[in-house]
């Protein structure tokens, strides 16, 4: 098992690398807003392989395709970890930066290069999508 959390430590959860269904990078504008920075680096799993600890709350939104986003946080340091995605039921995307060790990740896509910052480009040595990807 491995382990991650937010800032101040009061959520925790822990996974195993090998239940990660995907990795990748997304370049839309809400991912830069709610990281303050050109894109979130974020692993899909199942959301059954996820053990979280502690209490975080959630803010919802229409994301960029319309799709209904729930932003996972904690509320006393407001590190943001988890996203679900209504339309897509039992998965939850962690944050990679919220890992403890991340080294193990390996992203294989670039999604909304459309909206890439010039100052943040897409890595151009993945493939890229320039919205959502197709279903993984």
């Amino acid at each position: 098992m491995a382990d991650g959390g937010c800032l101040c430590g009061d959520v925790t959860y822990r996974y195993e690398a090998s239940d990660a269904a995907a990795a990748l990078h997304c370049h839309c504008r809400d991912c830069q807003r709610v990281t303050g920075s050109g894109k979130a680096t974020i692993i899909m799993f199942p959301e059954s392989a996820i053990e979280i600890t502690g209490s975080f709350k959630q803010y919802g939104c229409l994301g960029s395709d319309g799709s209904h986003v729930n932003r996972g946080f904690c509320p006393r340091c407001g590190s943001q970890m988890f996203t679900h995605i209504d339309e897509m039921p039992g998965l939850m995307f962690i944050k990679a930066g919220t890992m403890d060790d991340s080294s193990w990740v390996n992203v294989s896509l670039n999604c909304w290069v459309s909206t890439a910052s010039p100052w943040s480009p897409a890595d151009s040595d993945l493939p890229g999508a320039p919205r959502n990807p197709a279903p993984l």
